[in-house]
């Protein structure tokens, strides 16, 4: 059975990106150049296909000339309860390296944390964790 995955196109930086998100998350990354496809429509050492497989798993490539680039508006990737509060707090404080956080990711009234940061690369990311047992900190 297979889940849904992201497929972003990137202006010309998907390996730099696709690099960091496996720094961050972890994971197996395997990357595909244009030459490697036999694919003309690029650099030949563009990015045709790029994935990330893991804890969180990307889909990413390098556009063509005339294809859209990456712009996330009204959208986030939720990793909400997608591992423990402690991994999300670190992926987190990763993606906000050379990020924007849009909300910190803190303690609700609700007793969950959650938060939203824009990382380098303009991926939006909503981040959140139920509170555990153990758990204290904001």
């Amino acid at each position: 059975m297979t889940a849904q995955t992201l497929y972003l196109w990137f202006p010309g930086t998907a390996a730099e990106a696709l690099t960091f998100y496996r720094d961050v998350f972890g994971g197996e990354l395997a990357l595909h150049t244009y030459a490697e496809f036999d694919r003309t429509d690029g650099p030949a050492d563009a990015i045709a296909h790029g994935a990330l497989s893991g804890s969180v798993s990307l889909y990413g490539t390098d556009a063509v000339a005339g294809e859209e680039t990456l712009r996330m508006s009204g959208v986030s990737i939720a990793l909400l309860g997608t591992a423990d509060g402690a991994t999300l707090t670190r992926w987190f404080h990763a993606l906000s390296d050379g990020g924007i956080v849009i909300d910190p990711l803190q303690r609700r009234s609700w007793g969950a944390h959650d938060g939203r940061v824009v990382d380098r690369h303009g991926v939006s990311w909503l981040i959140g964790y139920e509170e555990e047992a153990t758990d204290q900190t904001s």
